[in-house]
C-alpha cells in the first residue's frame, strides 16, 4: 500500500495557505491533469483524483483542522479510499466545467461524468444543528504469521478525534449554537461572474460549512471534537490473511452534534513464516529428509495449524516429492472447508561423519551398481551421446 502524500505538498501550498490560495492551487491542477484533457496520459486521472482529494480535506475548515491535528487518519475516506461520488462535496467551489467546457468547445462530460452525474447540483440547506455521523478511521496492524494462523487478542493503543465532551460536538459555547449563514444561505458557496463564465466560490463567512458559531468552544475551538486516546480490544479471527481489513463498528471518530461515532477499519498485515509458504488458504512446507529414508521408507513428521501429522513416504522417494494433505492448510475465516498442505521432501546431506559412519558409506558406495542410482547413470549416458556428436562433428569439419 502506497503511503499518501503529504496534502500541502500535493496542492503546492504552505500549511498556513489561504482559503483562496488552496482554492487557486486545485483550480490550476485540475485543470491540468483532467482526464478528458489527457486522453492518453493513464497517469493524470490518478493526478487529479489526487489534488481533489487533497483540496476535499484543505477546502473544509473542519477536516483541515483534523487532518493538521491529526494527519491523514484524522480524515481517512473510509474503504476503498477517496470516491468522488461520495466524497467530494466542493465541486460547486471551482465551476470547473464551464472553464473546461471553453476549452473543449462546450463538448458534453466534463466533470459530471467524471464523477458520476450530479456535478453542478447546488447544495441544499440542511438544518445547521443536525447530528452528523463521525468519520470512519483506518488503522494498520501488523500480526505473526502464527496469529493469521492461529487467531489471537491485541490491544489497540491510538489516538482518535473523539466528541467534545464540553460542548457535546456542537463546536459552540455555552448559550451559543450554529446557524445558518446569511452570506450563502446555507449553501457554503457564493456565486460570482456573469454570462457563460461563472465562478462558484467558497463563503467568505462561513467557510464553506454553511452555517457559522457565535461563540466557539473554548476546548475544541470550534471542530466538536479532541484528541482522545483510545484502548481498543480487538479478537483477531484464525485465517485472516495480509491485507485482510477487520471493522470496529462504532470505534471511529465522534459524531458531531450528538452523531453516531464512525467505524474503525483495522488493516491487517502479516509477517511472513519461517516455515510455511502462504497461497490464500494453502500451506506449503519444505520437510528435510534423509536420502537413506528416501531410499529405504519411512515415516516423517509434518507439522500442520492442527499438530503434528504423521506422512509416510514410500521406499525411492526422489527429491522434491511434493504430497498434499487434504484439509490441513489455513483454516476458512468465514467457517468454510480449511485448505490444503503441501509437504515438499528435500534431501539433506549427511555431514559431520563419523569414522564408523563414514567407513559404513564408503562400503555401501562399493556395493552400488549403475542401477542403484538410474536418474544418474541416465545422464551419464546422455552425456556420452552429446560429446561422441561434438567428435563426430570435429570429423566432418576437418575433411
Amino acid at each position: 500500500m502506497a503511503e499518501k502524500r503529504d496534502y500541502y505538498e500535493v496542492l503546492g501550498v504552505a500549511k498556513d495557505a489561504t482559503a483562496d490560495q488552496i482554492k487557486s492551487a486545485y483550480r490550476k491542477l485540475a485543470m491540468k491533469y483532467h482526464p478528458d484533457r489527457n486522453p492518453d496520459n493513464p497517469q493524470a486521472k490518478e493526478k487529479f483524483t489526487e489534488v481533489s482529494e487533497a483540496y476535499e480535506v484543505l477546502s473544509n475548515p473542519e477536516k483541515r483542522q483534523r487532518y493538521d491535528q491529526f494527519g491523514h487518519q484524522g480524515v481517512d475516506f473510509g474503504p476503498g479510499g477517496f470516491d468522488f461520488g461520495r466524497d467530494f462535496s466542493h465541486f460547486q467551489d471551482v465551476d470547473l466545467n464551464d472553464i473546461l467546457n471553453s476549452f473543449f468547445g462546450g463538448a458534453g462530460g466534463g466533470f459530471s461524468s467524471f464523477f458520476g452525474g450530479g456535478g453542478r447540483q447546488r447544495r441544499q440547506a440542511a438544518d445547521p444543528n443536525a447530528p452528523k455521523r463521525g468519520d470512519d478511521l483506518t488503522y494498520r496492524l501488523d500480526i505473526e504469521f502464527d496469529e493469521a494462523i492461529f487467531g489471537s487478542e491485541r490491544t489497540i493503543d491510538l489516538t482518535i478525534p473523539g466528541q467534545c465532551a464540553e460542548c457535546h460536538g456542537t463546536g459552540a459555547a455555552d448559550g451559543s449554537k450554529r446557524v445558518t449563514c446569511k452570506t450563502c444561505g446555507g449553501s457554503g458557496v457564493v456565486i460570482g461572474g456573469s454570462g457563460w463564465f461563472q465562478v462558484r466560490q467558497t463563503c467568505p463567512n462561513c467557510h464553506g460549512e454553511g452555517s457559522v458559531i457565535d461563540k466557539p468552544c473554548r476546548k475544541c475551538h470550534g471542530a466538536g471534537q479532541v484528541a482522545t486516546p483510545a484502548h481498543i480490544s480487538l479478537k483477531i479471527p484464525a485465517g485472516v490473511d495480509n491485507g485482510s481489513r477487520l471493522r470496529l463498528a462504532g470505534k471511529g471518530a465522534g459524531g458531531l452534534r450528538g452523531g453516531e461515532n464512525g467505524d474503525l477499519y483495522v488493516l491487517i498485515g502479516v509477517k511472513e513464516s519461517d516455515i510455511f509458504e502462504r497461497d490464500g488458504l494453502d500451506l506449503m512446507v519444505d520437510i528435510p529428509v534423509s536420502p537413506i529414508l528416501a531410499a529405504l521408507g519411512g515415516v516423517v513428521e509434518v507439522p500442520t495449524p492442527e499438530g503434528a501429522a504423521q506422512l509416510k513416504i514410500p521406499a525411492g522417494t526422489p527429491n522434491g516429492k511434493v504430497f498434499r494433505l487434504r484439509g490441513k492448510g489455513v483454516p476458512n475465516i468465514r467457517g468454510g472447508f480449511a485448505g490444503d498442505l503441501d509437504a515438499r521432501i528435500m534431501f539433506e546431506v549427511p555431514s559431520n561423519l563419523d569414522r564408523r559412519q563414514r567407513a559404513v558409506l564408503e562400503e555401501f558406495q562399493k556395493l552400488a551398481s549403475p542401477g542403484t542410482f538410474p536418474q544418474a547413470q541416465t545422464f551419464v549416458n546422455k552425456t556420452k551421446v552429446f560429446f561422441a556428436h561434438k567428435e563426430k562433428l570435429a570429423k566432418r569439419a576437418n575433411r
